[in-house]
């Protein structure tokens, strides 16, 4: 399966769609994006370490969804493994999200209605690969999986901390207040 590299938003273009954007392969991102639609991927989302994405609908992975810093969806998040994020994973509205192995994150797990950790359906698994683990649980009801809240650490809303962001191929670095 060929793995598609995203450095700049226009990089995405060519996978839009009336929907949004559809990949037919694995996809990498070296930015933080914000997509107005839905994002699905046939194989697998990663996100570069401290990079954030945002979708208008929602966000769906056939294999995983990897995040540094963070992942949000206007509606639900659905990955066939795992659901990773560095900072918080949050579905909007009454939407929920789903994995068919662990989700985890070190700051909030928001979402409205329903959480699935662990729904894999090809082979047995260890209650660690049907975990959530979360500093808080924000969310409705886990419906399946096992919940574990680790508690916020003092420092998770990255208050000064030193991010970069790639825009249009220019890097920049900032101190978040």
């Amino acid at each position: 399966m060929k793995t598609y590299v995203i450095d700049k938003k226009e990089d995405l273009e060519k996978f839009k769609d009336d929907f949004g954007y559809n990949v037919d392969g694995n996809l990498k991102i070296n930015i933080s994006i914000f997509i107005e639609g839905r994002l699905s991927v046939r194989g697998f989302l990663s996100i570069e370490a401290g990079g954030y994405i945002k979708a208008g609908w929602s966000i769906k992975a056939v294999w995983y969804i990897e995040a540094g810093w963070s992942i949000k969806a206007g509606e639900y998040i659905k990955a066939g493994e795992y659901i990773k994020a560095g900072e918080y994973i949050e579905s909007g509205g009454s939407y929920g999200i789903s994995a068919g192995l662990s989700i985890s994150c070190v700051g909030k797990l928001i979402y409205g209605l329903k959480c699935f950790a662990g729904i894999c359906t090809v082979r047995k698994i260890s209650d660690d690969e049907k975990t959530i683990t979360c500093g808080e649980h924000c969310g409705g009801v886990v419906e399946y999986g096992i919940l574990n809240e680790i508690g916020l650490k003092e420092n998770s809303d990255m208050s000064g901390k030193t991010v970069e962001v790639k825009i249009d191929g220019h890097t920049y670095t900032a101190i978040i207040q």
